[in-house]
């Protein structure tokens, strides 16, 4: 197997590109990260890493803007995020400057998934070790929700997650989406913070909450605002506890 490991070009006989599968485990190392599709919302939430006491917190964001109406969250390399999320923001402006019209987020998704393609494909690079959830709202008002890989493909999704335990994640969402009750933003957002919940351990501290509304600016929910809804989550736990204890003979 190291022989075909070492250079990004080679294929190995069973057919793997072993550099692109690192970076997939790059991924799967990194903070977990849930967007959730609803009816005139979306959302992202992110698992928050604890910092150094010192550290400015406004500097460790996993949540960004790349125009008014399109987020993105990612889970994996920084330092590669960093990058992309600056080329994705110059194409923004680049296509509203050339079209006079905002990018739609399948156009967005699709060149920051082609400069990852490129990364697999060419000597002396390394594929980009990160994964990203990119939502937001097309003109006509849809909501969106897409996920590039590291191998430079993309989804669009309801509901998804990347990251650390994105496979638990992703299981519970399968469960517990449902496209009708899950509509509304309330509720949107409660299955966003009970599917990080399942691998994040519990508090506002650990969770990084981020709504878009039909219209609207991106919007970070405070840490107050999130212990609201743990509490609503936590206080429905224990009441279906109670009513499965009820049920018992």
């Amino acid at each position: 197997m190291d022989r075909y490991d070492r250079a990004i070009t080679v294929f190995s006989p069973d057919g793997h590109l072993f550099q692109v599968e690192y970076a997939q485990e790059a991924v799967k190392k990194g903070s977990t990260a849930v967007g959730i599709r609803g009816k005139d919302v979306v959302v992202l939430g992110v698992e928050k890493k604890a910092m150094a006491k010192l550290q400015e917190e406004r500097t460790v964001r996993k949540i960004c803007l790349l125009d008014d109406h399109v987020a993105m969250a990612f889970a994996g390399l920084t330092a590669d995020a960093r990058v992309l999320i600056n080329r994705a923001r110059v194409e923004c402006q680049s296509h509203r400057l050339t079209v006079e019209d905002p990018v739609t987020i399948e156009y967005i998704t699709r060149f920051i998934a082609s400069i990852k393609q490129r990364y697999t494909q060419s000597n002396g690079r390394r594929p980009f070790g990160l994964s990203t959830l990119i939502v937001g709202f097309d003109y006509d008002g849809t909501p969106r929700l897409y996920q590039t890989d590291p191998s430079g493909t993309y989804h669009e999704w309801k509901a998804n997650s990347i990251g650390r335990s994105a496979k638990t994640v992703r299981e519970y969402l399968e469960k517990h989406y449902d496209e009708e009750a899950n509509r509304s933003e309330r509720d949107a957002i409660k299955l966003a913070i009970k599917a990080l919940l399942e691998v994040v351990q519990s508090g506002s501290r650990n969770v990084e909450l981020a709504i878009m509304r039909r219209g609207e600016k991106l919007q970070m929910l405070e840490a107050e605002e999130i212990d609201k809804y743990i509490e609503e989550i936590e206080k429905e736990k224990e009441e279906e506890a109670e009513k499965k204890k009820q049920k018992k003979p």
